[in-house]
């Protein structure tokens, strides 16, 4: 079974930054997209970033310029630097990916962004 472990979340003040961490094992063979995503309190869970395995990303629109994702060339593992940290910014960040066409959803990890 593919297990997802994320570290990096926390309490950080308003512009300040974080690095979070996604690192996928267990039995993978081929990993061809990563997401993260957040979900803030009484919101639906939306896509923050993705990238895929030539590197390719995107981005919404609130985070535009302020987060990057990123992974090893292996596809294990994913990262996502977050920038300028905004209250809105607020909310628990999941990493998920697909193997063998099945989802794969990390524990999630909590953001807190005072202001």
């Amino acid at each position: 079974q593919v297990q997802l472990v994320e570290s990096g979340g926390g309490l950080v003040q308003a512009g300040g930054s974080l690095r979070l961490s996604c690192v996928a094992s267990g039995r993978i063979f081929s990993i061809n997209v990563w997401g993260w995503f957040r979900q803030a309190p009484g919101k639906e869970r939306e896509l923050v970033a993705r990238i895929d395995a030539g590197g390719g990303t995107t981005y919404a629109e609130s985070v535009k310029g302020r987060f990057a994702i990123s992974r090893d060339k292996s596809m294990k593992a994913v990262y996502l630097q977050m920038n300028n940290l905004k209250p809105e910014d607020t909310g628990v960040y999941s990493c998920k990916t697909v193997v063998l066409g099945r989802d794969f959803w990390g524990q999630g990890t909590q953001v807190t962004v005072s202001s």
